[in-house]
């Protein structure tokens, strides 16, 4: 994955594994974007996320809006393995056998 740089008023940093959070949390650009991009004002995400400060909210939402092309790669990425590890996984035996006594339960 591809280390992003930062500027010091950007409250956020990568990860080893490249996980971009924000600084002092475990809240992730990934989440954070998501529902910027679903139409969250930065203080309803502030309720959803109440360890972080409005701050670094705006902060973040500011550099994800002048980095968009660098973030977008990045969270297109993040996407592509999130997906790519969902299908390996619902494809394991023991997860395919799970869900189906999950569904007979169910009846």
């Amino acid at each position: 994955m591809k280390q992003l740089n930062f500027s010091h008023a950007a409250p956020l940093s990568q990860d080893p594994d490249g996980t971009i959070r924000l600084r002092g949390s475990r809240v992730t650009l990934d989440t954070l974007i998501a529902a910027f991009k679903r139409g969250d004002t930065p203080v309803e995400i502030h309720e959803g996320f109440p360890s972080l400060r409005l701050s670094q909210i705006n902060d973040a939402i500011a550099w994800y809006l002048s980095n968009q092309v660098d973030a977008d790669n990045y969270l297109n990425e993040r996407a592509a393995q999130s997906e790519a590890f969902r299908q390996r996984v619902e494809s394991l035996p023991d997860h395919v056998a799970f869900r189906e006594m999950m569904r007979q339960r169910r009846k």
